[in-house]
């Protein structure tokens, strides 16, 4: 189990919070703070400090106090945490920035650029005591949960397909990836198959490619075949460039058990060819999305609750991503252990703050050290 981290007792009065990033995921950031009755937003951080006074206009707030340092104006504006909403090579460097100064955040996905990256976050998290997690913000969703409830009636589960085939024409920077799918849009149902299974990645065998009509640089679909920890399979079939009888957001699922078979739309209740009984674990409403994760961290600050997306289980979701993409440039099946242990060797080798160099060499491994509480799910 991870070390523990601070927390912030609740007094009453809400967490006072600055946003880290004013781009168009910063402004739903954004807006979904200033709607929560849980955190008060008292300040947005950007490089770009013309864009972060559009972006405080944008929600009411022209008068919010900007900066281009987090730790900076976090301490002038007396902030209690932060949401780091920046682009993924921003997400090392500001988080890091922020755990330093004290300060528990709660960060878009991926966790980072790279595995290595990961693991230098968690070892800083553990080193400053603070906490970090991750927003999957597709694990916030009340069916999800439900069609978690309803496969504790099939038995052992045998595999878990997800079918995601949409057609969105983003333009700038997702056009232009190496790995638009797998990189940008999979982790999402990696990280919810790890979520329905309660279980980690073992290997991997994943093919990309790209269809003659793609408006994509890089490979928009992917087939993924995964070993997990309980033995099951995890299916992932995607592509982002299939216009015409598009799936959800959240892809479509198919959990297959011994004794049945739970489907999930992603959109609608799911259905279970076997009932359910009734004392079955009811897991409750996660809340939705972005709102959902935000409600999750503030309950983990001031309670010290582990939450979903906390920084060592999450890395196991980005490790996913990675050996997929390792798997499809070698032809070959990649095991996740060895990635990981790349990662880490990778993650010694980068490490430039000598206090989390050494949290970073005291693990015996890196599978113990990402052990993490599961949440009764």
């Amino acid at each position: 189990m991870n070390p523990p981290f601070a927390t912030i007792p609740d007094d009453g009065t809400p967490l006072r919070v600055v946003v880290v990033g004013a781009g168009g995921m910063g402004r739903a950031w954004l807006r979904t703070v200033e709607s929560s009755p849980l955190v008060e937003l008292v300040g947005i951080v950007d490089l770009d400090l013309a864009a972060a006074a559009d972006a405080a206009a944008s929600v009411g707030r022209p008068d919010l106090p900007l900066g281009a340092g987090t730790a900076q104006l976090a301490s002038d504006v007396g902030a209690q945490a932060v949401i780091n909403v920046t682009i993924p090579a921003a997400h090392h460097p500001v988080t890091t920035e922020a755990l330093a100064a004290g300060l528990p955040v709660l960060g878009e996905k991926p966790v980072a650029s790279t595995v290595a990256q990961g693991l230098s976050l968690a070892a800083a998290a553990e080193l400053h005591g603070q906490l970090f997690m991750v927003s999957q913000s597709r694990r916030y969703n009340k069916h999800l949960f439900a069609a978690k409830r309803l496969s504790s009636a099939v038995g052992s589960v045998g595999i878990v397909s997800a079918e995601f085939f949409k057609a969105p024409r983003f333009g700038g920077f997702r056009d232009a990836m190496d790995h638009p799918l797998l990189l940008d849009m999979a982790i999402h149902q990696f990280d919810m198959a790890r979520f329905l299974l309660d279980a980690d990645p073992v290997s991997v065998f994943c093919e990309e490619y790209n269809p003659s009509w793609s408006w994509y640089r890089g490979d928009a679909g992917s087939t993924a075949i995964f070993e997990m920890t309980g033995g099951e399979r995890f299916v992932f079939t995607g592509s982002w460039c299939s216009p015409g009888q598009e799936t959800s957001w959240n892809a479509s699922w198919r959990i297959s058990g011994e004794h049945g078979t739970v489907l999930w739309d992603g959109d609608n209740e799911p259905v279970s060819s076997v009932p359910v009984s009734d004392d079955a674990v009811d897991f409750g409403d996660p809340g939705q999305e972005i709102a959902g994760s935000l409600r999750d961290f503030v309950a983990a600050v001031r309670t010290g609750s582990t939450p979903m997306g906390r920084v060592h289980q999450n890395i196991m979701s980005l490790a996913m991503v990675e050996a997929a993409i390792l798997s499809a440039s070698t032809g070959a099946r990649v095991s996740v252990d060895s990635l990981l242990e790349d990662s880490y060797q990778q993650a010694i080798l980068a490490e430039r703050d000598p206090a989390v160099l050494e949290v970073l060499k005291s693990w015996t491994s890196v599978r113990s050290a990402l052990a993490v509480e599961r949440l009764p799910l």
